[in-house]
């Protein structure tokens, strides 16, 4: 036999095999990209699904922080009150004063 003669590799195998490489490839490159897309649109779908209920819980924990707020202040301030009481603050009058007026007139 002859080198010419022998048996190689048909041409239709190794189409096949380059075609399963291309392929095999190309699933490596796309999959973290594929896999991140389907992952984004399953939070998307997570986080619309709670949406709504967390709106509503922050809206009544926010609610409930507002009145133990304004409770706590208002149970300091009724703490610090005292009692209303008038006070002399020994401010001059604006007209002669009446122990001056007597002196006034007895001085006559």
């Amino acid at each position: 036999m002859t080198a010419s003669s022998s048996p190689g590799p048909s041409r239709d195998w190794g189409l096949l095999g380059v075609g399963a490489a291309a392929v095999a490839a190309c699933a490596v490159c796309c999959a973290g990209p594929l896999l991140a897309v389907l992952g984004g649109v399953g939070l998307a779908s997570a986080v619309g699904a709670l949406w709504m209920p967390g709106l509503a819980a922050s809206a009544v924990v926010s609610g409930l922080g507002v009145l133990m707020v304004r409770r706590r202040r208002r149970r300091a301030a009724s703490a610090c009150r005292t009692a209303p009481a008038r006070t002399d603050l020994g401010m001059p009058t604006v007209g002669p004063s009446p122990e001056r007026s007597e002196v006034v007139k007895t001085g006559r």
